[in-house]
């Protein structure tokens, strides 16, 4: 089975060489129970380790069945350990941490042996070598020779071919010995077993065949064997440790040091806490944003208007003269700036086909729609024997003028209802009549009570259908020689026939939430009293006069970039396309819907043609949002230096346990387990304390956010504003497991490349 043939080894000490093995020709037996020995420094303990694969032979061949083991890689030995080699060593070598059944378990565990089935034949085993009633004890629980016995039932569980003694009764006393013996005597009835010793009458008493050796040669074999290469079948199957055993061998070792692992856990969670704490903050204030802007922004108006402002990075470079000019030049030359308003403002085309395109638009998505065209409507009010012309004075956050507006189109459900509250009357948008629009305080311009008639302080009753007219241009403008000019008696312009008659149908005041939107104050129009009042004026005299000339009928001046053509015409009262428009998404969701598709009109258009849009919702959550996530990050920065500090004590803390656990390493390479396998198990132990210290981080930082919450609740009246996102809180742990295992990695390596020899030796 077993075939030696000029097995040299050396030990190389800085100069010095030992010559382990001088040449050694052995052959065994498939069953016998062979016994080695020798002096100490003979070589036998060498010869040991070389036949179970712990070490390896600087020259000569070891054939297993016949075959050559010169090209065996590490994998291979690893394997060969396992299944066809049972070590008994002097000192037991059991893990102290697992129980007795999980140490008759583990060579099975390796070699990939099912759960039910490695413990019945664990059970069975224990039985064998009386042991059965002490499974579940550890292995310090147990006397010499009861360890002596768990480690023959390991070295019996994957029924190896081969039984490896080395010294196994040294470290007990004589009875318990030839109880020992009587047990290995059985097993060699059909297994090969090789035992060193010193103990020469042992020898005699047990052994089939005896070898002796000194100074690393063979002296003597009392039964040589000259046989050719043995034919057996011996299996030799890859073994693999799956990572669930690592976790066990780990938990289990954790558990011998509670307060340790605690402490590093703690320890290490600090930076956890911090950045956890911080994202609770962040969060909590952006969700308090986010309602605001809900509250208040969410029907904020996408603006569209004649000219736009741009300002965004490729403008201020282009402003600056572009990448081409060079800052504080020291040469003596002027250069030409860029026209500012040449560069920042552009031109908007507004025509019937973008706003057919609009008109087109998901009404789904939005609560309202208003186009203002500039529209003159002059209003006249009675005031007992009095008249007087009305001036509502808008004064909206919509528009920087003094003109009359019209009240945005948006339904039952829109912009109007859900940003203001009816206090008296009805709005019919399909009447034509107006709207009075009242501020927190119930206040309006004290100029408009006095045009419209009205007392300092006044009861709604006498505003809700206040009648006034309308006048229209045929009755405002009169045309004397070559020149219109306006008509100054408001009783006769009241009480014309071709006036029309309009009454205050509601006032409105903004709801407490939609501060932001809903602070109009002033008089508004109906969307149908602007269409009658166009479609009068459209046809007047003064309108077709305009459309006619190139110059302000009513200036005689020119037309420049400042006043248009189309301009007078609108406030003429003409039907021309709007000069701005407001378009009020229905919410954050739909208003990215509505400004996909105002891109999409521009898509393929030149930079002329293109319609630019101002989004005054994203203005301000973009700058609330920038300044917050800059916060976050910067605290988050300062907070994980603390993490960078964990993972260097995590890869000490690791590095000590490897220290620890060296003979445990060895124990675990002689029964088959490969290096990847040693790196696991102090993987495992490091993602266990990485498991731990980012669930009590999470944990402890959840506890601090209810005194956090008091304090901010005092100093700002804002309640549980730190709210920690669960999904920050799953990412925190898996950040704290991945440096954690970074951390460890370096030892985990070191302890894999660990000679099971030397770690076999370690107390």
């Amino acid at each position: 089975m077993l075939k030696l043939k000029n097995i040299k080894k050396d030990y190389k000490t800085g100069d010095f060489i030992q010559h382990a093995l001088k040449g050694v020709d052995l052959i065994f037996r498939e069953n016998e129970f062979v016994a080695v020995l020798g002096p100490s420094g003979s070589g036998k303990t060498t010869l040991l380790n070389i036949i179970g694969g712990l070490d390896r032979y600087d020259s000569g061949d070891l054939l297993i069945d016949g075959k050559s083991t010169k090209k065996f890689k590490d994998k291979d030995w690893d394997a060969y350990r396992n299944h066809a080699i049972g070590f008994v060593f002097q000192s037991y070598n059991l893990i102290g941490h697992i129980s007795v059944l999980e140490n008759v378990e583990m060579g099975m565990t390796l070699s990939g042996v099912s759960a039910a089935e490695r413990k019945k034949r664990a059970f069975s085993l224990l039985e064998k070598v009386g042991l059965k009633e002490h499974a579940y004890k550890r292995p310090n629980q147990l006397s010499g020779g009861q360890m002596q016995r768990v480690a023959i039932a390991r070295a019996l569980a994957n029924d190896p071919k081969i039984i490896l003694a080395d010294e196994p009764t040294g470290a007990l006393d004589s009875k318990t010995s030839t109880q020992i013996m009587d047990l290995i005597k059985e097993i060699s009835k059909d297994k090969l077993v090789i035992m060193v010793t010193h103990n020469a009458e042992l020898a005699e008493s047990y052994a089939t065949r005896i070898v002796k050796m000194k100074d690393g040669e063979l002296l003597s074999d009392s039964k040589p064997y000259a046989s050719d290469e043995s034919k057996g079948n011996l299996n030799i199957k890859k073994t693999a440790m799956s990572f669930w055993t690592a976790l066990k061998l780990s938990f289990g070792n954790i558990r011998t040091k509670k307060g340790r692992t605690g402490l590093t856990a703690f320890a290490s969670s600090i930076g956890i806490i911090g950045i956890a704490l911080i994202l609770s903050l962040s969060n909590g204030f952006n969700i308090e944003v986010e309602n605001f802007e809900q509250d208040s922004l969410s029907q904020s108006p996408i603006i569209i208007t004649n000219q736009t402002v741009q300002m965004d990075e490729d403008t201020l470079n282009e402003l600056r003269g572009g990448d081409s000019k060079t800052e504080y030049p020291t040469d003596k030359e002027i250069h030409a700036q860029n026209n500012i308003a040449d560069t920042i403002i552009h031109n908007n085309k507004i025509t019937s086909d973008y706003i057919d395109y609009l008109e087109k638009m998901n009404k789904d998505n939005i609560s309202g729609v208003s186009y203002v065209k500039g529209t003159s409507i002059n209003l006249v009010s009675k005031n007992g024997d009095s008249y007087s012309l009305v001036k509502p004075n808008s004064n909206s956050l919509m528009s920087s003028t003094l003109s009359f507006e019209q009240l945005p189109s948006s339904g039952d459900d829109g912009i109007i209802f859900n940003n203001y509250d009816v206090l008296a009357g009805e709005v019919n948008e399909d009447e034509a009549g107006l709207v009075l629009f009242v501020n927190s305080r119930n206040e309006i311009s004290s100029d408009l009570l006095k045009q419209l008639g009205l007392d300092e302080n006044v009861n709604f009753d006498d505003i809700i259908n206040k009648e006034l007219k309308v006048v229209l241009n045929k009755d405002y403008y009169t045309k004397v020689g070559d020149n219109f000019i306006v008509q100054t008696d408001l009783e006769k312009l009241y009480t014309s026939e071709d006036s029309l008659t309009v009454k205050i149908m509601a006032i409105l005041r903004g709801k407490k939430d939609k501060e932001l939107i809903a602070t109009n104050t002033g008089l508004y129009y109906t969307k149908a009293l602007g269409e009658k009042v166009i479609s009068s004026n459209n046809n007047s005299e003064i309108v077709k006069e305009q459309r006619e000339v190139n110059y302000n009928v009513l200036t005689r001046q020119s037309f420049d970039d400042t006043m248009t053509k189309d301009m007078i015409l609108g406030y003429l009262g003409a039907d021309v396309v709007p000069t701005t428009i407001y378009i009020y998404p229905k919410d954050f969701e739909t208003k990215d819907e509505v400004i996909s598709y105002l891109d999409k009109y521009n898509e393929g258009k030149s930079e002329e043609d293109v319609i630019q849009y101002t989004d005054m919702a994203e203005m301000i959550s973009t700058l609330s949002g920038n300044i917050m996530d800059a916060i976050t990050i910067v605290l988050i920065a300062f907070s994980s230096i603390s993490l960078v500090v964990s993972s260097i004590m995590i890869g000490i803390i690791t590095y000590i346990s490897v220290l620890e656990r060296t003979k445990e390493i060895g124990i675990l390479r002689a029964i088959g387990a490969r290096k990847k396998d040693i790196t696991r198990v102090f993987n495992a132990e490091t993602f266990i304390i990485g498991i731990f210290s980012g669930i009590l981080g999470i944990a402890i930082a959840y506890l601090l956010t209810i005194p956090t919450n008091i304090i901010i609740e005092n100093l700002s009246g804002l309640a549980d504003v730190a709210k920690l996102n669960p999904v920050h809180a799953f990412v925190l742990i898996i950040i704290s497991v991945t440096l954690t295992i970074i951390g460890g990695a370096i030892p985990a390596n070191m302890a894999s490349r660990k000679d099971p020899v030397e770690a076999l030796r370690t107390e």
